[in-house]
């Protein structure tokens, strides 16, 4: 019989082990391969395989067998692909066949046991033996499979490098033999081996330890090897061969460590583990390892994960994986890991958070058991729900995202009560406005969530919920009287069924409430109008209809919860995150979509959006308006787009032409669609209205501009029904049929004018000069009609004075002539020629800046056709070879004599002096304009006039501006008017158009409006919000386009970062944040002067604060940085003001310091060390060095420390000095007035105002008593005092002498007597 077989360290082990003592098979004469020639190698492991399955299972005891198969398994790399074949199957083979053999020894047993004779105990003796053969053998075939797949993972990893890279395919066929099947195979059988009942090979219920852990120890190292575990067969062996030696031969201890080892240290282990451990606990149903793994991460110290980050992370997702795979068994060990969320690792409380989410939504759904063990697993669940929603106000930002992230999960699940429901949504809302992106992200999305997986139905409007639940309320009020008195003791126990004391059994009433809870809450809904059914439908018993009541409250509350997060969404909408703005639009159309409540006119807040430079963000609006407003359905689709249209202010119609001109140009808005709009337009459907028509007119016209032959199929009815009698219903039908003029194309003009040319510009001429249209919006057509007859007219400017004409005669009409005299002689206008002198001075000045423009246009068609005409002549020349040189000669002679130079300045004089005779030419009196021009300068400096009659105020300088921006003269002559109004016109409207046309004024002449640079920067300081905001957008795009130089008063603009007006601050922070964008960014050049002017100026410290820091915020170059550290030092030399010694210090904290820069704070420390005695300073250069102690390394640390006791040294120096000056001046304070006071006492003594009676004597019968006499005193006094002393005890009275005399002798004596002096002055007193 051959001798044991024990496992050694290492397979080179079995020739080491010869020479111990105890009797155990090892290698007695081992075979070297390497002298032996590749064919003898391979008759080698033939002969091999042949023993292996010729002889019997057991042969590979035998000692020369033994050694043959340790030799080839030691040099196994270097064999060929078939001798590894051969060996790999021989040895697999006989251990699969092995294996069905060990049920065959409990038989044999058996069989033994019921023979009965005198050989009963040889019969014994060979069953142990073949038991013990067998037990080698298995051991054997173990050891030796085992050490083939290490040998042959550890060749193929060293070998893998190479084989890549190699170009020759010689090579390959080393190792190209399939080896993954093989592996699988052989880890799957050494499985098997494992759940067989090994006891009958090892005598006990648990194998070997030896054997054990050489297993276990191997399949862990095989854990390591991430291209390994990407071979499922692989993969699931070793996780039972895990989970059986674990769970099975309880080799508990050691297998958690390992796998506690490899989750810290690697991340792709984690979900194979999590499958071993659940694969366990499944297959023999017992959870002790699972258990186990918990108690040991319960048990680490919290503090170990903040510095092991991958760890904690691990961790984190194999508790994740773990709780998905094992919730029942996690939720009742969850205790361990609860103090985990105390710790500092916000990975670690991010993974709890998930594995909460896990469990409560797969942990409790088994109804079944007692009641008592369902009330406590409704416990553990509300628990868990509770620890959730503290979570959301976490530290950490990523736990706060991670909660609201596992909230959606759960709603998504449907594992959130009704009780519930309405407090995760206020906490969703409320994590809106949180400052991190991540968090309001999670947050939008959570929203989203809930609105899609709602228990209370499609349609969440509270006036539905609202009349519903009033219905309901009713048939509940009406049941409660009704319920028989001997049902009332039934009530609690329905009661504590369906409605608990936690918020989780809420669940059992949302399975009582009907499935037509939706239908219930909005009986009847038919295009927007709420119809409620008095008849309400039966739900059952009163216990349901409470239900159902109560269900209906939960809705309503989270109706108006959403309705509430409208303002929080439209700040939303403006954030600079575009995440932000993309999930607030799918947030806004998910409401939409249940129709909460603001809603449609939140989202409609979206459109400025387009114009947003980030693609993403300009995408999620067009996708989002394209599936809200864009239908399959033609008509309805452009009953959207008309009512957007005639819904929307001019910012978002400016939005929507700038869309639908991309729509268009796609093709996402088609004919048919373009049709049902011309359909409404032209009333073909019935019902529709005027504005209706005037809302599809405006959407084809934005339409026209990417498409202009949009038009062209209606050009007749553009002119019949906007100028029709559906414009006097709708007078705006009018100013949108000009508009739609102004967009026809060249063919279209040429056409309408050959047919309707005539009574096209009667139209728009009585438009203009008619009264007709409402005052209002008689400008607006006005406007659009002078700009359609300068856009189709051949000779614009002969029309345009006859309007000029028209309104002038009717202004002085002759019957009007007497009320006019009389309203002249008092000076006073009537109201009617108020009216029309407005009217007057809008169409003068209309008509003079459309001129202007006018000549604009005609200057560039004939640079146009200029540039055209020489480039085919020269084209045509080139083709000519035969005049080649011809046309150099005469090009040559051109730019000799400076031809084309000649012809533009020519054409620029021309377009100047016609630009000049709108408004100056007219000394002639033949200038209509010009004529109007100094009236209009009068009129507006009638301040006393215009402060009657604001309306008449605001017409003359709209006027007056746009005449100064036709005519640099008249600009010039009227700048000081136009700068004296918009400082002191109490009309605010009339500042803001001021405003604004100094924009234009600045852009147009530069040079004229340059000196004033600083009365331009003032109108920020206005005190009306709309001229403030409008002041900034002025301002800002003339800087941003370099109209306008930054001046001196930038801090001006800066002030506004802290505006009361959440707008104004807004844009101003946009200004500096595109300002910053420009070249090397001007706000570094500019933030000394800021600091300075700002330091100087009535700032509150927080608003200071707060606008440094915004401004250090957008310098990011570390140069920069560096620069303003020695800028800023340099400072505090030339600042004596305390206030500005502090404020200096904080923009000094608030930089991003580098190594250089905190060297070059250092090496300044003479600029500020006169300074370190404030304690705001100190502060401040205190929170300098904790910053650079983050990134510093150990020698710039060593300068930091000394720096920052130098500094802490110079302060308690300085507080010190500081201190013995005061008590200095303190001190020389009080010897100065004790000086005075005894020069006062020496005047008084020698002058005899005051004298002291030291006592005064009586009979003997009185007491005597000191008595000091004072001038003018009363006699009753002395003599009330005299009588109060007659029964004093005469001894007394002698002693109260002598200490009054004493007293007087210490008053004398002594300098510094307080006492003294008050009596001294009581003394002097006089009458």
């Amino acid at each position: 019989m051959a001798p044991p077989f024990i496992f050694p360290q290492s397979l080179t082990a079995l020739e080491d082990d010869n020479e111990s003592d105890y009797a155990h098979l090892t290698v007695q004469t081992p075979f070297s391969l390497s002298s032996l020639r590749p064919s003898e190698v391979e008759e080698f492991v033939k002969g091999v395989s042949f023993d292996l399955s010729d002889k019997e299972l057991f042969c590979v005891e035998e000692q020369e067998v033994f050694d043959r198969v340790y030799s080839l398994v030691k040099g196994f790399a270097s064999l060929s692909s078939a001798s590894k074949f051969n060996l790999v199957e021989s040895l697999r083979s006989n251990l699969s066949v092995l294996l069905p053999n060990v049920d065959s020894l409990s038989r044999s047993r058996c069989s033994l046991s019921r023979d009965d004779g005198e050989d009963e105990s040889g019969g014994e003796q060979l069953v142990a033996d073949r038991v013990a053969s067998h037990r080698n053998a298995f051991k054997i075939y173990s050891f030796f499979l085992l050490q083939i797949v290490l040998i042959e993972e550890s060749s193929s990893g060293s070998c893998t490098m190479p084989v890549v890279v190699a170009s020759s395919r010689k090579k390959q066929p080393v190792n190209s033999w399939n080896w993954e099947p093989q592996r699988g195979r052989i880890m799957n059988l050494i499985a098997n081996s494992l759940e067989i009942n090994l006891s009958l090979l090892f005598g006990s219920s648990d194998p070997d330890e030896n054997y054990l852990s050489f297993i276990v120890k191997n399949t862990f190292l095989m854990f390591e090897n991430a291209s390994l575990l990407k071979d499922s067969d692989t993969k699931d062996a070793l996780c039972r061969i895990i989970g059986s030696c674990a769970t099975k031969y309880r080799y508990i201890a050691q297998s958690c460590a390992s796998i506690l080892h490899l989750i810290h240290k690697y991340d792709f282990v984690v979900t194979h583990l999590a499958d071993a451990v659940s694969g366990a606990e499944k297959k023999y149903a017992d959870g002790s390892m699972a258990t186990s793994l918990i108690r040991e991460i319960g048990r680490s110290n919290p503090k170990d994960y903040v510095k092991d980050t991958v760890g904690a992370e691990n961790i984190g997702r194999f508790l994740v994986e773990l709780a998905d795979r094992l919730p029942k068994l996690l939720s009742t060990n969850i205790g361990l890991l609860v103090p985990h969320f105390g710790g500092e690792s916000y990975k670690i409380r991010n993974a709890l958070v998930g594995v909460l989410g896990k469990l409560i939504t797969k942990a409790f759904n088994d109804n079944e058991g007692e009641v008592s063990s369902k009330s406590q697993r409704l416990r553990t669940k509300q628990a868990m729900l509770e620890i959730l929603l503290e979570r959301c106000r976490d530290v950490s930002a990523y736990t706060r995202s991670r909660v609201l992230q596992v909230w959606a999960e759960l709603c998504e699940e449907h594992s959130v009560s009704i009780g519930l429901w309405n407090e995760v949504a206020t906490m969703a809302s409320g994590r809106l406005e949180d400052k991190s992106a991540i968090v309001r992200k999670s947050a939008l999305n959570l929203l989203i969530m809930m609105l899609q997986h709602n228990p209370f139905g499609p349609q969440l409007r509270a006036a539905s919920f609202e009349a519903t639940l009033e219905q309901y309320q009713k048939k509940l009020n009406e049941l409660t009287p009704k319920i028989p008195p001997q049902n009332s003791d039934e009530l609690p126990s329905d009661n504590d069924v369906s409605c608990g004391d936690s918020g989780v059994e809420d669940e059992e009433i949302e399975s009582k409430v009907p499935d037509s809870l939706t239908d219930s809450c909005l009986p009847h809904v038919e295009d927007d109008t709420l119809q409620v059914d008095n008849s309400v439908p039966d739900v059952g018993n009163v216990e349901q209809t409470r239900t159902l009541v109560a269900s209906l409250e939960a809705g309503l509350r989270f109706s108006k919860c959403i309705s509430a997060t409208m303002p929080t969404l439209v700040q939303l909408m403006a954030s600079s995150s575009s995440g932000d703005v993309e999930n607030t639009i799918l947030l806004l159309m998910r409401c939409r979509q249940f129709q909460i409540d603001d809603s449609e006119a939140c989202l409609r807040k979206m459109l400025p959006l387009v114009f947003s430079q980030d693609k993403s963000i300009y995408e999620a609006v067009e996708n989002a308006f394209i599936t809200i407003y864009i239908r399959k359905n033609p008509v309805e689709t452009a009953k959207n787009l008309l009512n957007l249209a005639i819904d929307s202010n001019i910012g978002d119609l400016a939005a929507l032409e700038f869309i639908l001109g991309a729509l268009v140009s796609k093709g996402d808005i088609t004919a048919s669609m373009l049709s049902a709009l011309w359909d409404f337009f032209c009333f073909n459907i019935s019902g529709t209205t005027a504005e209706q028509s005037r809302g599809a007119l405006s959407v084809l016209c934005m339409a026209a501009k990417s498409s202009p032959n949009v038009l062209s199929s209606h050009l007749q009815d553009i002119v019949d029904i906007g100028f029709g009698r559906w414009a006097k219903v709708e007078p705006l039908l009018a100013r949108t049929a000009c508009l739609a003029l102004q967009r026809l194309s060249e063919e279209d003009k040429k056409k309408l004018l050959s047919t309707n040319g005539s009574r096209i510009f009667g139209i728009l001429e009585g438009l203009v000069s008619g009264f007709s249209l409402p005052e209002k919006i008689w400008y607006a057509a006005t406007d659009k009609a002078i700009a359609a007859l300068y856009n189709i007219h051949p000779t614009p400017e002969i029309m345009a004075a006859d309007l000029v004409k028209r309104s002038l005669k009717s202004l002085f009409d002759f019957n009007e002539e007497g009320e006019l005299q009389t309203d002249m002689d008092s000076g006073i206008p009537s109201t009617v020629q108020v009216s029309k002198l407005s009217r007057y001075l809008f169409i003068v000045s209309h008509v003079a800046m459309h001129q202007l423009v006018y000549i604009e246009t005609c200057v560039r068609k004939i640079q146009k056709a200029k540039s055209k005409k020489e480039k085919m002549v020269a084209e045509e020349k080139i083709l000519d070879a035969n005049t080649a040189s011809d046309v150099q000669k005469d090009d040559g002679i051109n730019s000799e004599l400076g031809l084309a130079a000649s012809e533009d300045a020519m054409l620029d004089s021309l377009a100047e002096k016609a630009e000049k005779e709108i408004v100056s030419g007219g000394s002639m009196g033949k200038n209509l304009i010009g004529n109007c021009a100094p009236f209009l300068s009068k009129l507006c400096r009638n301040f006393s006039l215009m402060q009657k009659y604001p309306e008449l105020q605001a017409s003359g300088m709209l006027a007056l501006c746009r005449l100064m921006i036709v005519d640099a003269e008249f600009c010039e002559s009227n700048l000081q008017l136009l700068f004296t109004v918009v400082e002191n016109a109490p009309s605010e409207i009339v500042r803001s158009n001021c405003t604004i046309a100094l924009g234009d004024l600045a852009v147009r002449f530069p040079n004229l409006l340059e000196p004033w640079t600083e009365n331009m920067y003032a109108r920020l300081r206005d005190q009306s919000v709309s001229v403030r905001k409008n002041a900034v957008l002025v301002l800002s795009h003339l800087i941003l386009n370099d109209m306008m130089k930054v001046k001196g008063y930038i801090n001006e603009m800066a002030i506004r970062l802290e505006d009361k007006d959440d707008r104004i601050s807004n844009l101003a922070k946009l200004f500096f944040h595109e300002l910053s964008k420009k070249g090397s960014n001007p706000i570094y050049n500019l933030l000394p002067d800021i600091l300075g002017k700002l330091s100087c100026a009535n700032l509150e410290g927080e608003s200071f604060c707060n606008i440094m820091q915004f401004l250090i915020g957008s310098i990011k170059k570390d140069k920069q940085m560096e620069s303003l550290v020695e800028k800023l030092c340099n400072r505090f030399t030339g600042a004596s003001d305390t206030k500005q010694w502090e404020y200096i210090s904080y923009c000094l904290s608030q930089l991003a310091f580098t190594e250089k820069s905190m060297r070059k704070l250092i090496e300044s420390f003479k600029a500020y060390e006169h300074i370190l005695s404030e304690d705001v300073v100190m502060e401040n250069f205190k929170n300098i060095i904790n910053k650079a102690k983050k990134f510093a390394k150990p020698e710039l640390k060593s300068s930091i420390e000394e720096f920052e006791e130098k500094i802490n040294k110079f302060h308690c120096e300085k507080k010190e000095q500081e201190l013995t000056e005061k008590n200095a001046q303190e001190h020389q304070q009080k010897v100065g007035s004790l000086e005075n006071f005894m020069e006062t006492k020496k005047d008084v003594e020698e002058s005899g105002e005051s004298e002291i009676t030291e006592e005064l004597e009586f009979d003997e019968d009185e007491v005597q008593s000191p008595l000091v006499h004072l001038k003018g005193a009363s006699k009753s006094k002395i003599k009330k005092s005299s009588t109060r002393s007659q029964n004093v005890d005469p001894h007394t009275s002698t002693r109260r002498n002598t200490r009054s005399k004493q007293r007087k002798k210490s008053l004398d004596n002594s300098d510094y007597n307080l006492f003294g002096a008050n009596l001294i002055m009581l003394a002097v007193e006089d009458e």
